[in-house]
């Protein structure tokens, strides 16, 4: 079995998956995919705190069933992607997961960007959860300081890492863009930290 890790790159509602094996120093992208977060059956659950543009869904009945749905259909997206990867023939030793922002949603004023704060905190705990429950150690990076701690980790420039990560995307199928990039380079990082 060769060494991977699983990237994450969390959305509201969907997160871009890359699988990436090998060792640090010639990673492969194995796969890529886009999942749902949300549950496509209950469209109100791509933005559970929102009950209109800009508006916040009061606390109750509804929001916390949206929730819920959430955390349950979340959780089983990425248990499902995490035992189909594993079962390509590959030990996944972690998860990498890249959000947008780590601020706590409790210290902002602004109520349309608490809102998006809480959805951010919110999807990215249901993979956190589903990854820590397939006994995977998680790391979690802002999207911004991505490539930073890259070049801090891997000890390389970063249009290197850069064109390194680029060229990931000719092994895979399907698109390969910011989300997908994002994904193999946590996944990369998670093998390069446990080397």
């Amino acid at each position: 079995m060769s060494r991977a890790a699983i990237g994450f790159t969390v959305k509201s509602g969907w997160a871009s998956v890359v699988l990436v094996a090998g060792p640090a120093t010639r990673p492969t992208a194995i796969d890529s995919r886009r999942i749902e977060l949300s549950d496509p059956a209950i469209p109100e659950t791509r933005q559970p705190y929102h009950a209109g543009f800009g508006t916040a869904r009061a606390a109750g009945a509804e929001r916390s069933r949206l929730l819920a749905a959430v955390k349950r259909y979340g959780r089983r997206s990425v248990t499902a992607v995490i035992h189909q990867h594993a079962a390509l023939g590959h030990r996944i030793t972690g998860a990498g997961l890249v959000v947008g922002s780590l601020i706590d949603p409790d210290g902002i004023g602004n109520d349309h960007i608490r809102i998006h704060a809480l959805e951010g905190q919110l999807f990215r705990e249901v993979v956190r959860s589903a990854a820590g429950r397939a006994k995977l150690r998680c790391r979690i990076w802002r999207e911004r300081d991505l490539y930073g701690c890259a070049v801090d980790l891997l000890t390389q420039p970063e249009p290197g890492i850069r064109a390194a990560v680029a060229a990931l995307g000719r092994d895979v199928e399907g698109p390969w863009r910011a989300e997908q990039k994002s994904a193999a380079l946590a996944a990369w990082l998670v093998l390069a930290h446990r080397r």
